[in-house]
Formats: C-alpha cells, structure tokens, sequence
C-alpha cells in the first residue's frame, strides 16, 4: 500500500541556501562541466534565446554563483545574446525567497544581483520536475542539483526506519522500482524541452562505488541518527506510532549504474528520445561545518552550524509526520528532536559529518 502524500520543501524565508554551505559547494565544484557543456553545444540562430533552468531550485541561493559564471560565459561568447532562466520547483517552494535573492534584496552582497545582468530574464514556475516545464525546444541548458532524490510518491511506509537506505528489503525493493520509473518520467520530460544539441548537467545524491551515501562516508551515520531520536520520542511517548512511521522520507539514492542504465540500453525510451550520456562519475564533497571544527575545536559551535543545515531540508518530513498537531505543538516536538540531535553532537562531535555524494552527468540531446 502507498504512504500518504507528503509535503516536500525547503525551509523558507532564505533558510536553506543560507545553511547549506555543502549544497553550493558542490554546485561551484560542477561549475566547470557546466561551462565546458557550454562551450560543447552548437550556436543558436539568430535572435534565438537562450534558454536555462534549474530543477528543484529552493530559493536558487545555492546556485547562483554558478548561474552567474554560466551566465558571463554566454554574455562573453555572444554579447547580445538574450537569456532566460526558469527556476523551478514546487508550488509551496518559497518563491518569495528566490525572487528577492535574485533582485539583490537579501543575501550577501557579494555583486550585482543576479537580475540585473543584461539580456537576462528571470521566471520562476511552480511545477514539479515529474512534469514538462517549458514548451517543446525551448531549452538551452538545463542544470539540478541535490533535488532529483525526491520521489513522485513514497510507495510505502519504512516501519523502523526514515529512509530507504535503513529500509527493510521488501520496503527498499518497492523504493527502488518507484524510483527508477521516476528516473524515466523526469528524462522523458526533459527530452521534449531541450532543442537538438542542448544539454542537461545534473548532480544527483547516490550510492557510489564504495557505497558511500549522504552522512555515511565514515563515521556516525546521518539517517540512522535521524532514526534513532525519532525512535527515542516515540518511546518516550512524545509522539505516536503512527508519528513514527509517517516520519519516511520520500526519496531514494540510485547507483551510477541505474543512472546510466537508460542510456545504455538502445531500445529504451530515453534513448529513443535522443538523450546521450555524455559523462558520468562520483563526487565526494567534505562536510564544510565537520571541516570547520576541525579547525576550531568548538563542539557546541560545532553543533550550533550543523545540525541547522540538517534542518533546513530534512524538516518537512518529521513536520508532515506531525500534521495532526497545532503549528506550536508542532514545533516544540521538532526543536526537542533537534535539539537531542544537537545536544548529541555538541557531547560527543567525532564523526558527526554530513559528506555529500553524488553522481554528476552530462547529458546531450541529439541533433
């Protein structure tokens, strides 16, 4: 039986790209396939716009340094070349956030806002990545990061756990299935938005070769932590049964192989559609606030910095799980859960890190 449907956002209010260092990290550390996929794609004709997006987006403060090479490197090449970009995400997604970071009325000041380079036009839709987004051709270059782990839907409750990865086998299998038929429903629908020759760059959270995975690199593993103090106000009768279980993350880390697979079976409807995988490997990105206590040596400021950017996208799951419950009894479950996971880290901080893994592609459209 699927679970119910659950409410997928980023905290808000700038949140997210403010406490999420690692995420622009490993935007930034892409940032050069990006340009090279660029300087690989064939010129468009005159008066043609260029067309970006970027799937799963947040508030867009996590990309936006590389937004702004990718959008200088075009200027560059074609001086009056108009360009467009279409943030995108769902309709609960804080556009209010992306629109004032984009105009440069909150966020660091660290240039021109991004809405003020020329020949650039900003858009934001509010539609799920599971669907066609933009007209058929009108897609340039598309870009994602740290997004397409999320589900359609969660083909059931994990019973003892929070995420796939600590599911029992039957409940992995059936995350599995869903998520590799949702892996074909997003390539499908990108297909008919990219023109001929137009490429996607996509970092995706995985399983790598060493079966490594987001907060389990070594260490004190991330989602059984989540597990654990969860499992610990349910045993405290802090929260029900239900609460527990309803506590599951939709999402699922593929293999580099999974990704690829679609490309690499000629009959299948991806590659009848085009689509070409141009590049595909693993990347791992050191947890910038583990990084920082080791320079430091604060425990408390350590835990202070990190278990915030746990927060920032892991928080709507265990909201969801709550949702019988007013807004304030809401919030004292999640500060007192967070605040335990916080409390763990500052008493005891070795091995806390949350390492990020992903399986980066370039992906071209055949011409």
């Amino acid at each position: 039986m699927s679970g119910k449907a659950a409410t997928i956002a980023m905290r808000g209010a700038g949140y997210y790209s403010a406490n999420t260092l690692g995420a622009r990290t490993v935007i930034n550390r892409v940032g050069d396939l990006v340009l090279g996929a660029l300087e690989r794609m064939p010129a468009l004709a005159a008066g043609q716009t260029f067309g970006i997006a970027d799937f799963g987006a947040a508030d867009g403060g996590t990309s936006m340094d590389m937004i702004r090479r990718l959008t200088g490197a075009l200027r560059e090449r074609e001086p009056h070349r108009q360009m467009s970009i279409v943030y995108t995400d769902l309709p609960h997604n804080d556009f209010s956030a992306l629109f004032r970071l984009t105009q440069g009325l909150i966020g660091p000041a660290d240039g021109p806002p991004l809405a003020q380079t020329p020949g650039l036009f900003v858009f934001g839709s509010g539609t799920s990545f599971y669907n066609q987004i933009l007209p058929d051709g009108a897609l340039s270059l598309g870009f994602s990061a740290t997004a397409m782990h999320w589900l359609s839907s969660r083909p059931c409750m994990i019973e003892d756990h929070v995420q796939a990865v600590g599911a029992a086998e039957a409940e992995q299998a059936a995350f599995r299935a869903r998520a590799l038929a949702d892996w074909d429903t997003i390539l499908l629908a990108r297909a008919r938005e990219l023109r001929p020759g137009g490429r996607l760059v996509l970092a995706n959270f995985c399983i790598d070769e060493a079966g490594r995975y987001l907060g389990h690199t070594g260490g004190v593993d991330m989602f059984d932590s989540f597990a654990r103090h969860w499992r610990d106000l349910r045993d405290s009768g802090r929260i029900t049964e239900r609460e527990y279980v309803d506590a599951t993350f939709q999402q699922f880390y593929k293999t580099p192989e999974e990704f690829a697979a679609p490309f690499r079976d000629p009959n299948s409807a991806v590659a009848r559609a085009g689509l070409r995988l141009e590049h595909v490997s693993t990347l791992v990105t050191p947890c910038p606030y583990a990084a920082a206590f080791g320079e430091h040596g604060d425990a408390h400021a350590f835990a202070q910095a990190y278990v915030p950017t746990l927060r920032s996208w892991s928080e709507t799951v265990f909201a969801g799980a709550l949702a019988g419950r007013d807004a304030a009894a809401r919030a004292e479950v999640l500060d007192a859960f967070y605040g335990a996971y916080a409390a763990e880290v500052a008493r005891a901080p070795e091995g806390h890190a949350m390492d990020y893994v992903h399986c980066v592609m370039e992906i071209s459209k055949a011409l």
